[in-house]
């Protein structure tokens, strides 16, 4: 390890100690959070926001995954590090998941970046923390089991990043959790609930959408409606208008080829486009502009269905300093957009990326320009539901979150003076078991207060 890097660790540490991380303590004009969340509607569709709204009033922990904003407002208050990395900006357990790689490999890794933006690296931390502790009152779980979960959690980071500061360069760059290499380190029970979420996963795959998603109509494949979750854009605007914007998509598509790599784009003008449909995706995403659009290449057995998603500006570039003084060199703000910031982030966190992952900006019908990323709709993607763990199986998956962001977090920060920072003894761990208990009770306030101020 380099002897200045630890030094400005173990400076990062007398200046803030792993103590001041503990109990979440909102100052006295904290910012109202129902306003937070509102104040993202100005730009949304409008008549999506009910059912935004009502996605979040379904629970603390669903209103937690839509307020990255909220969280972002009140971490910019809190004592920090200074140890700056890649941050994922909205790192909450539902956001790490399984997804196929180039090679045909299941993984796991974080999979959604719209908040990435450089950060104190314990931002990332505490938001998995906080969603973990939430998780574990959402199944009932005691104070002393939830604790336990916590600190195995906050532990596994620590010890993590310990292994990473003693690792090469290409030898960080190419860790990975590979599921079937996970499989065979598990016992009996967690190894057959593994293998039943990546057998499921891997029927998850762009064949298996667009025979779910795409129907037959007067000889024509389309997509297929079911509003509002999905709505063809013939449904959804006249004729003139749904001229219009598939002239927006078609050159935003050209635009983002641009940003494939050379071998991808030959593989990407093997396909032609055939329809295209808004989606409604995600909880705090409700009523940002996203589409599915479905092309085909030899015939109608050969598709391919891609995302594209409206990237707006990160909660994080609000909150912090980072965005009026720049980010740390070779981090992404993104410099060509916020499509741009989103996959540059990804590509940056991530083991392994999606083939057709790029971005583009485009002037819309209503003639504002916006960003986008696009990315395949489904290549293996699966989800764990934590709604069915135990103790241990919940403190198992906060684990291999843990460990799943200390490998991103060392790809792109300086994992050696984060280690040095963290130290060997137990300090983080409790403190940040400390902050995700106190922050969960405040989200579950602000989760009351969002429910009477949106009621029905």
């Amino acid at each position: 390890m380099s002897a200045a890097r630890v030094t400005a660790g173990r400076a990062a540490r007398k200046r803030t100690p792993l103590d001041r991380h503990g109990v979440f303590q909102p100052p006295a004009d904290r910012p109202d959070p129902v306003d937070i969340v509102l104040a993202q509607e100005k730009d949304r569709i409008p008549e999506l926001l009910n059912l935004r709204h009502e996605r979040m009033r379904a629970s603390p922990l669903a209103f937690y995954r839509g307020a990255a904003a909220v969280m972002a407002a009140d971490l910019v208050t809190q004592p920090g590090s200074g140890l700056v990395t890649q941050l994922c900006g909205d790192a909450h357990l539902y956001n790490f998941g399984l997804f196929a790689s180039p090679e045909r490999r299941l993984v796991f890794d974080l999979n959604d970046f719209d908040e990435t933006w450089p950060g104190p690296f314990e931002w990332d931390v505490k938001r998995l923390l906080a969603s973990v502790a939430l998780a574990g009152r959402a199944n009932g779980f005691g104070r002393r089991d939830r604790a336990v979960i916590l600190l195995r959690a906050a532990r596994r980071y620590r010890e993590t990043m310990a292994a990473f500061a003693g690792m090469s360069e290409l030898d960080v760059w190419y860790a990975r959790a590979d599921v079937d290499d996970l499989v065979e380190r598990l016992d009996h029970d967690r190894r057959r609930k593994v293998l039943q979420v990546g057998a499921k996963a891997r029927g998850r795959t762009g064949l298996q959408a667009y025979r779910k998603l795409t129907t037959v109509v007067d000889g024509r494949r389309g997509i297929a409606a079911d509003p509002p979750l999905l709505v063809p854009v013939s449904d959804l605007l006249p004729e003139l208008d749904r001229l219009q914007l598939e002239d927006r998509i078609r050159a935003l598509l050209a635009g983002y080829r641009s940003t494939l790599a050379e071998d991808r784009r030959h593989l990407f003008d093997a396909f032609r486009y055939v329809d295209m449909a808004r989606k409604v995706v995600g909880v705090g995403s409700v009523g940002t502009r996203c589409w599915i659009v479905l092309l085909t290449a030899r015939d109608d057995t050969d598709p391919l269905l891609l995302q594209v998603k409206e990237a707006g500006p990160s909660v994080l570039a609000t909150a912090t300093v980072w965005a009026a003084a720049g980010p740390a060199p070779g981090l992404a703000a993104g410099t060509d957009g916020e499509g741009h910031r989103v996959v540059a982030g990804q590509r940056l966190m991530q083991a392994t990326s999606d083939i057709f992952l790029g971005w583009h900006r485009v002037p819309g019908i209503d003639g504002r320009t916006r960003d986008f990323y696009v990315r395949q709709l489904r290549d293996w993607k699966g989800s764990v539901p934590t709604e069915e763990m135990n103790p241990r199986g919940l403190r198992a998956y906060a684990e291999l979150c843990s460990w799943t962001l200390a490998r991103a977090h060392a790809r792109s920060g300086d994992r050696v003076a984060i280690a040095a920072y963290l130290g060997d003894s137990d300090r983080f761990d409790r403190a940040l078991a400390e902050f995700a208990e106190s922050y969960a009770t405040r989200s579950e306030l602000d989760h009351i207060a969002f429910r009477a101020a949106t009621k029905p």
